[in-house]
C-alpha cells in the first residue's frame, strides 16, 4: 500500500488496528486482480477508515468502491454504549452523523474518484441493488438482527471467485459479541465460501466456483 494512503488510513478515525487494515487492503487488491471488472462494497463505512484501505486497493485496480452507511452510528455508537462518541453527534438534531468527516477523510486522502458515498440503511438499498461485487466487506451493525440481516442481503451478490470478509470476528465470546463471529460460521458452513486468512478480528474468505448459486433480490430471511 502506498505509504500516503496508509498514513492517512491510520491516522483516519476509527477502530480498525494497522494491521487489520493492511489485510482488508490486500484482500481487496486480490479481488480487483481475479475480477476486474466488477465493483467493492463495504457495509459500515464509520468516519473512513476502512474505505482508505478498500479504496487504495479499488484506485489501484481501476474500479470502485460504494461505501454503504446511514452514518448515524451503529447501536454501539449511541449515547450510553461503549464505542460512544460524543463530538460525532449534531446538535441540530440530537443524532450522530460522520458523513462530513468521512467525506473529509475521502477528500484528504485523493480518493474520491473511487470511493462512492451510498447513504442510507443497508436492507433499503440491498432490495434495489442489482450488481454483483468482486469484494464485499461487513462491518455494519453488530447487534443480532443488523449482522444476519446483512450477512443475507448481502453476499448473495459476492460473485464467483469473488471475497467477502468480514470484521470484529472474536471466537472467544470474552473478546467480543457474538453476531460478526456468527455469519463468519455461516459463510463457511453455507458450502459458497472458505477461508482465505485470518488478521486480528478480520476473517477473509473467497466465494466457491462450485458453491451453491443464490438469487439476488429473491432472498428468505431468517429468523435472526
Amino acid at each position: 500500500m502506498r505509504a500516503d494512503l496508509r498514513a492517512f488510513a491510520e491516522e483516519a478515525r476509527g477502530f480498525m488496528p494497522p494491521d487489520e487494515g493492511l489485510a482488508l487492503y490486500d484482500a481487496a487488491t486480490e479481488a480487483a486482480k481475479r475480477l476486474p471488472q466488477l465493483p467493492f462494497l463495504e457495509i459500515g463505512s464509520y468516519c473512513g477508515k476502512s474505505a482508505i484501505y478498500i479504496g487504495a486497493a479499488a484506485s489501484e485496480g481501476g474500479t470502485v468502491l460504494f461505501a454503504l452507511d446511514h452514518h448515524r452510528g451503529s447501536e454501539e455508537n449511541q449515547p450510553g454504549w461503549e464505542w460512544h462518541e460524543p463530538d460525532l453527534v449534531d446538535p441540530a438534531v440530537g443524532r450522530m452523523d460522520t458523513l462530513p468527516i468521512f467525506r473529509r477523510a475521502v477528500f484528504d486522502a485523493g480518493l474520491e474518484s473511487s470511493v462512492v458515498a451510498v447513504v442510507g440503511n443497508s436492507p433499503t438499498v440491498g432490495r434495489v441493488w442489482g450488481s454483483p461485487l468482486s469484494f464485499l466487506f461487513i462491518d455494519g451493525g453488530h447487534g443480532v438482527e443488523p449482522a444476519h440481516r446483512d450477512y443475507e442481503c448481502w453476499t448473495p451478490f459476492v460473485a464467483q471467485g469473488g471475497i467477502l470478509a468480514i470484521h470484529d470476528v472474536f471466537p472467544n465470546p470474552a473478546d467480543g459479541g457474538r453476531p460478526p463471529f456468527e455469519i463468519y460460521e455461516r459463510a463457511l458452513g453455507s458450502g459458497n465460501f472458505s477461508e482465505l486468512s485470518a488478521t486480528g478480528s478480520l476473517r477473509v474468505l473467497e466465494r466457491l466456483r462450485n458453491g451453491h448459486e443464490h438469487q439476488p433480490g429473491h432472498l428468505e430471511f431468517s429468523d435472526h
